[in-house]
């Protein structure tokens, strides 16, 4: 994604012409970029600001700011940003235009519900993520999600990534939530 030069942060809007700015952070954290995440955008609703961060966000400012706010920011998250590298993440590519999963080559179509949650597992992939942080991925503030809807969703992002060929497999913790191997 990124090769020679990896951006310092990233600023990026809910509302880009061809995909959701979130589904965007979800899909560099999924491919590894670790680049603090700033949300600038003219959607202050709360479930909106709180997405923002579920989606991997580290900043939310709303529209209209200080440039001065911005910057000081920026620098803030600059001073706490980690100095490693991105880890490799494998053949593994999310596509925030088309919510979809690819996989050298083969494109397979995601919901937008299936893409954020195959995303919060990409972003932390070999981690346990808690069925919390599943649903709130998924699914917005507020939503009432029931205790099977999580696992019919992941069987179904099973089903996926088999028919894309991503190598690895999504594994149950019972009780506490899946990992992406």
């Amino acid at each position: 994604m990124f090769t020679a030069d990896p951006p310092d942060v990233l600023v990026l809007d809910v509302g880009l012409p061809d995909a959701d700015g979130r589904d965007v952070c979800q899909a560099l954290r999924a491919a590894g970029v670790t680049a603090p995440v700033v949300f600038l955008t003219a959607r202050d609703a709360l479930p909106d600001r709180l997405s923002g961060f579920h989606a991997g966000g580290d900043d939310y400012l709303t529209k209209p700011f200080a440039l001065a706010e911005l910057l000081v920011r920026v620098h803030a998250l600059l001073r706490r940003a980690p100095g490693t590298p991105a880890p490799e993440q494998g053949p593994l590519v999310l596509d925030p235009a088309a919510h979809a999963v690819v996989c050298e080559g083969r494109r397979v179509p995601l919901t937008p519900t299936e893409f954020r949650i195959l995303a919060a597992l990409a972003g932390r992939r070999g981690e346990v993520v808690r069925r919390s942080s599943l649903v709130a991925a998924g699914w917005p503030d507020g939503a009432i999600v029931h205790e099977n809807t999580l696992d019919s969703y992941v069987g179904r992002i099973r089903r996926k990534l088999d028919e894309a060929g991503v190598p690895g497999r999504l594994e149950t913790a019972r009780g506490v939530g899946y990992r992406l191997t």
